[in-house]
């Protein structure tokens, strides 16, 4: 298949996912993006435009453990988001898979979060 055609898929995903799927203050959306070498994690409050928690494999903390976008890091990366979104306060949010299906790294991580405390 053709990279701009996968990619036109992608986007058509993301965007049948997002008619579905908002965040507000009280329940953020929690958007999930896997590149080929890191994962990237963050609570959207979309009425505001803000984003409340950004969490990535890049982070200085999680770079030290040399993570790469699998699934042992994912779980890792899972359980330290759902640590940091408590800290800032939050509790409940709503999962956006960014149009990736949802099993391996995407099931993983998001099974980390719930064990972390994040209801989803």
């Amino acid at each position: 298949m053709n990279t701009i055609y996968k990619a036109k898929l992608l986007q058509k995903r993301r965007w049948r996912i997002r008619k579905k799927v908002a965040g507000t203050s009280t329940r953020p959306r929690l958007s999930v993006r896997f590149s080929a070498k890191n994962i990237y994690a963050q609570a959207i409050d979309d009425d505001a435009g803000k984003t409340i928690v950004f969490l990535s494999s890049l982070d200085a903390e999680l770079r030290k453990q040399k993570l790469k976008a699998n699934i042992p890091s994912a779980k890792i990366l899972g359980a330290a988001f759902a640590a940091k979104a408590k800290a800032a306060g939050l509790t409940a949010v709503v999962f956006d898979r960014g149009g990736a299906r949802y099993h391996g790294k995407v099931k993983v991580f998001a099974d980390a979060a719930r064990e972390g405390g994040l209801v989803f």
